[in-house]
């Protein structure tokens, strides 16, 4: 497990900003960004101070396109996942999202009915 941390700050036109935390003094980190198995070339790391550093990277063009894509920061030396980022585009999107929707739905009328039958038992 890393003792490293990433904290996405920001997302805009498909550029990746974030903080990395956590990070023993003297030491550069290691982090690759990786999209369907390949690191992201691009990746840049800088010093913020106080034990924190930048990381920004742009999204590939690739990765836009229906679906799901998703793209995962890990340490390069573990390759324990650090942040991730999906992106949920195309037809299939609305699918996704209503199905997750319906789920989540379903999910609360149970525990309602769960709870409501506990509220009866033990009144």
């Amino acid at each position: 497990m890393s003792i490293l941390k990433v904290t996405r700050t920001r997302l805009n036109n498909g550029r990746y900003e974030g903080v990395i935390s956590d990070v023993p003094e003297g030491i550069r980190p290691g982090i690759a960004a990786r999209f369907r198995d390949k690191s992201i070339e691009d990746l840049s790391i800088s010093p913020a101070g106080d034990g924190t550093w930048r990381l920004t990277f742009d999204v590939p063009v690739s990765a836009i396109g229906d679906g799901v894509q998703t793209i995962t920061i890990v340490e390069a030396n573990t390759g324990d996942v650090l942040d991730s980022l999906a992106i949920i585009a195309g037809d299939t999107a609305d699918e996704t999202i209503q199905a997750e929707l319906a789920l989540l739905r379903e999910e609360l009328d149970l525990l309602k009915r769960a709870f409501r039958r506990h509220c009866v038992e033990t009144a």
